[in-house]
C-alpha cells in the first residue's frame, strides 16, 4: 500500500551503521528535500560500515561522511522525536526503543524487518552481496510505502 510521504522520518536500528543509514541516504536520495529525514541507533558504538558505503555508493548514495549517532544523543543535541511524522524501526531493539520513547506522543512507528547482514559471507563478494540484499530490501520498501522515486531519484 502506498502512502503519502510524511514531513519527516526518523529511521532506526540497532548501531546507526549499516541499515538506517542506508534507509536514511536512500530516501533523500528517491524524495529529495520532500522530507526531512534522519536516522539514529540505539547504541552508537560503532563507525559508519565500510560495506554499506560500498553498496550505497553503487546507487549513487554517499555514506562516508555519515555521523553514527544514538537515540540518547540525539536527544542531547536537541532533537525531539515528538518532531517527527514517522519513525520506521529496522530492528527488533530499536522498535522497542522508539516504541519506549514515543508512549506518550501521537507518533506512528513502523516496523520494517530487514536483513542485518553484519557477520553474514565468508569472502568480500559475498559479504557484498548480503549488504546487497539489505540494501535491496529496503529499495523495495521504500518504494511501497512511499511511491515511485522522484525524478532524477
Amino acid at each position: 500500500m502506498t502512502g503519502q510521504l510524511p514531513s519527516s522520518v526518523l529511521f532506526c536500528c540497532d548501531h546507526n551503521s549499516v541499515r538506517s543509514p542506508m534507509a536514511e541516504g536512500l530516501m533523500k536520495k528517491f524524495y529529495g528535500q520532500r522530507a526531512y529525514v534522519q536516522s539514529v541507533g540505539v547504541h552508537n558504538d560503532r563507525e559508519i560500515d565500510g560495506f554499506t558505503v560500498t553498496v550505497c555508493d553503487e546507487m549513487g548514495v554517499k555514506l562516508d561522511r555519515h555521523r553514527v549517532r544514538s537515540f540518547d544523543e540525539m536527544e542531547d543535541w536537541g532533537d525531539d522525536l515528538s518532531g517527527f511524522d514517522l519513525i520506521i524501526a529496522l530492528s527488533p531493539a530499536s522498535l522497542r526503543r522508539a516504541q519506549e520513547l514515543t508512549r506518550y506522543y501521537h507518533l506512528d512507528v513502523e516496523y520494517w524487518p530487514v536483513l542485518d547482514p553484519t557477520g553474514l559471507g565468508e569472502t568480500r563478494p559475498d559479504k557484498l552481496a548480503a549488504y546487497r540484499q539489505t540494501r535491496d530490501q529496503i529499495v523495495d520498501r521504500l518504494i511501497g510505502r512511499f511511491g515511485p522515486p522522484a525524478p532524477g531519484g
